[in-house]
């Protein structure tokens, strides 16, 4: 490896830096990985849009630009980099905007809808992931077979799309987050389907019966490509699960359905009756100190309205929040990449009130994991978005002068060891 910075072998005499990547040049590198995670990111989006029939070459262009402008020896200039990471930002946007075109076409307006969690008398599959399209033909080859359709994880928006609802065997949800998947796939009797990533090798218990579709696969794994008469095969031969139904709930506020009733709620913050607007959610993991969220979302004030999506909305959707104008104060909008319906939800309202979207009483609290959650981000500060709090912990890849550059343009935080006191200097 050569240190481009000492124009010397990296951690040889001379070089500044012994791991090899000393001075400008680790800045560099900082900003070719975030991009890198960006473009993975939307990648994920514009594949499950390509498969709805939405694509746009523009956004094929820049993920070719952008690989280009990470090779050796391309560029070592920080500001060009800076301008990618946001021009990656501004294609994600674009790629959620096609993917939420593409769901609503293929699967009518969102819909607020109460799914039972648990399970129900008869054979199952529980269908984990992201991919719609995988679902909906999933249900398309089980019907008429008797066999109950179960989502989980990303999945449990599906049910608030009207086509989905239409198949009368896609009866609920069950378990939680990805991370949870050994266990709960453990505690599920019947077959597994993975369509996206955000999946986990299984154990031994459930292995034979977990399958996954396109590139999504496991150790030793059972790959289908659109067939899914061997899940179907493994769910009868697994046999009827047992009713356990063990809650309730109601998700589906999709950007849609706020704006059916943005008149209401503008009318509500004008006389004082919600104080604020809280985004909560984003993509979970495991390690400690993600209990800072569901700590954050039970202190805030009767008067708000909390706004949820991804895999994040597990780690608060247990408590109770009680209602507001009507609606639930805990409002499901979706999957992480209902993101855009949030911005879109926030730009409708700083038009009401003719102000920018920094000057809304509004609050974004993102748990951070993985790739997508890095080009939703960069979508955020691309529109300009500021003050936005990530956590638990900052990105390890994220040196720590170009972090500065992102507080100092955009008021970025981090998640303190005190949700309390973090959300009192919001209030203040």
């Amino acid at each position: 490896m050569y240190c481009n910075q000492c124009e010397q072998t990296a951690g040889g005499v001379g070089c500044v830096d012994s791991p090899g990547v000393c001075g400008k040049d680790a800045d560099i590198q900082s900003l070719q990985e975030l991009l890198l995670y960006g473009v993975k990111g939307m990648s994920a989006y514009a594949y499950h849009a390509r498969r709805l029939g939405k694509v746009d070459e523009e956004v094929n262009a820049f993920i070719e630009k952008a690989l280009f402008a990470t090779m050796t020896n391309v560029n070592f200039d920080m500001e060009s980099h800076l301008e990618l990471v946001l021009e990656c930002g501004k294609m994600n946007f674009r790629v959620m905007e096609m993917l939420d075109e593409g769901h609503i076409e293929k699967f009518g307006k969102p819909s607020p809808v109460t799914v039972q969690e648990g399970t129900q008398k008869g054979p199952g599959i529980l269908v984990t992931g992201h991919d719609m399209m995988d679902l909906y033909e999933l249900l398309r080859q089980t019907e008429g077979t008797g066999i109950n359709v179960y989502t989980h994880g990303e999945m449990l928006p599906a049910h608030m799309y009207q086509e989905l609802r239409k198949f009368d065997h896609l009866v609920g949800h069950f378990g939680g987050a990805w991370q949870k998947q050994r266990y709960e796939f453990h505690q599920f009797p019947g077959a597994i389907l993975a369509t996206t990533n955000c999946v986990i090798n299984p154990r031994e218990s459930y292995a034979e019966r977990m399958f996954s579709t396109g590139v999504t696969s496991v150790a030793k794994g059972n790959v289908l490509n659109g067939d899914f008469t061997p899940v179907i095969e493994a769910a009868r031969a697994a046999g009827a699960l047992e009713e356990n139904i063990v809650c309730e709930s109601t998700i589906g506020f999709h950007r849609t359905v706020l704006a059916d009733n943005l008149d209401a709620i503008v009318q509500a913050v004008k006389e004082g009756k919600v104080s604020r607007f809280f985004v909560i959610g984003g993509c979970d993991g495991a390690e400690a100190g993600r209990n800072y969220f569901s700590d954050y979302a039970e202190a805030t004030p009767v008067d708000s309205f909390i706004l949820t999506l991804g895999c994040g909305k597990y780690r608060i959707r247990e408590h109770d929040y009680g209602t507001l104008l009507g609606f639930p104060r805990l409002l499901d909008m979706g999957q992480c990449n209902d993101a855009y319906g949030a911005i879109q939800v926030a730009v409708a309202l700083s038009k009401e009130f003719d102000c920018s979207v920094n000057d809304l009483p509004l609050t974004l609290v993102i748990s951070w994991f993985e790739q997508k959650a890095v080009a939703v981000l960069l979508t955020l500060l691309y529109l300009g978005v500021k003050g936005i709090t990530i956590g638990p912990k900052p990105p390890a890849f994220v040196s720590p002068n170009v972090f500065a550059v992102l507080q100092e343009k955009y008021d970025l935080k981090l998640t303190s060891k005190e949700a309390s006191s973090d959300l009192e200097a919001v209030l203040s």
